[in-house]
């Protein structure tokens, strides 16, 4: 493994644990026994690092998402999958990381949305177009519109400021604000899995 790719699984990792203001250049170097220079060999700054940090992430997600498609019999039982998956994902992950991405590094988002590096939503796209292909979803939905809706409605559902622990669980969050668009584009035979689902998951 090289020095770049360690470096990122590393900074994932404390970047997760701890969130991203509170680990420095020193901390990681430290953490992986190796100078703070040979990082600033790999990555000019945190920036840099973070961007690296976000594409890897979204990398591992597209991966695991199309494993979880291949072994499944359908698209929604898929989704309903990916879904525990995000929720222990999110679940694992201290709230400070997403709260500095929001309000200290969101133009590093911007930046990697508009290089396409963002893989996840060209994958949503792939399982908008499955669903209509399996007869899940409605033909006349424009996948576009609702690729973008799916994605904001997610992040919203794990959005702790909306919905802080203390008061909400993840699976009411997801089952009350996702599960109910999911219903809104799916076909009567989509409907019908969505409910099968659901019994399996409660």
């Amino acid at each position: 493994m090289d020095y770049r790719h360690r470096i990122v699984e590393e900074a994932a990792v404390m970047f997760r644990t701890y969130g991203i203001r509170a680990v420095t250049m020193d901390m990681l170097a430290n953490q992986m026994g190796i100078s703070k220079r040979t990082i600033y060999e790999v990555f000019k700054d945190k920036e840099e690092l973070l961007g690296g940090v976000l594409k890897w992430m979204t990398q591992k997600q597209s991966e695991t998402m199309k494993k979880v498609l291949g072994e499944s019999e359908n698209v929604i039982e898929a989704i309903f999958k990916m879904l525990r998956l995000m929720n222990e994902h999110f679940s694992s992950m201290s709230p400070a990381f997403l709260m500095d991405i929001k309000k200290y590094h969101y133009e590093v988002v911007n930046k990697l949305k508009d290089k396409n590096d963002l893989t996840y939503i060209n994958n949503n796209s792939e399982i908008l177009k499955t669903g209509i292909r399996e007869g899940l979803f409605r033909k006349d939905i424009d996948i576009d519109i609702t690729n973008k809706c799916l994605l904001e409605v997610a992040r919203l559902s794990n959005d702790k400021n909306l919905f802080p622990s203390e008061d909400y669980t993840s699976k009411n969050v997801i089952r009350n604000f996702y599960i109910s668009y999911l219903r809104g584009i799916s076909t009567p035979r989509g409907l019908e899995l969505i409910d099968y689902y659901e019994k399996m998951n409660q």
